[in-house]
Order: structure tokens, then sequence, then C-alpha cells
């Protein structure tokens, strides 16, 4: 599920919602609805939130949701 792997990626680079939410433009609300999977995200938008972690996405599968995150740092 891509939601878990955003949440993993900026927990992992101790990033709040609120925080991660200013960076990329989007509500807090929308970066949780993202995180447990009550809101479909889009490529642009998961490459987004992944570049703002300091990652980037390599492969995104929307049917089986795989991402491959890329340390960039």
């Amino acid at each position: 599920m891509i939601g878990k792997v955003l949440k993993e990626i900026r927990i992992k680079n101790n990033i709040k919602q609120n925080e991660l939410a200013k960076k990329v433009g989007f509500a807090k609300n929308t970066i949780s609805q993202y995180e447990l999977g009550k809101r479909k995200v889009e490529f642009d938008k998961v490459e987004k939130i992944a570049k703002a972690c300091g990652y980037r996405i390599i492969l995104y599968n929307d049917t089986t949701e795989e991402v491959i995150p890329l340390d960039i740092k």
C-alpha cells in the first residue's frame, strides 16, 4: 500500500504530517488520508511527497501499489 510506504519514509526522516503538508502544499488531513489508504494518491503527488522526505520513487504500479523509494540525500 502506497500510503504505508509514504508514512514510513516520513517517519524515518522525523517529519510530522503537518510539516510535510506545509512542504508540499497539501492539507494535513490529505496527508493523513493518503497514509491511511482512505484517499487515492496520484503518482505526481507520490513523487512530491517522497522528494520532500528526501527520496525519489523509481517504481509505482497502481495495480499493486508497489513503490521503491531511493534515498537521495
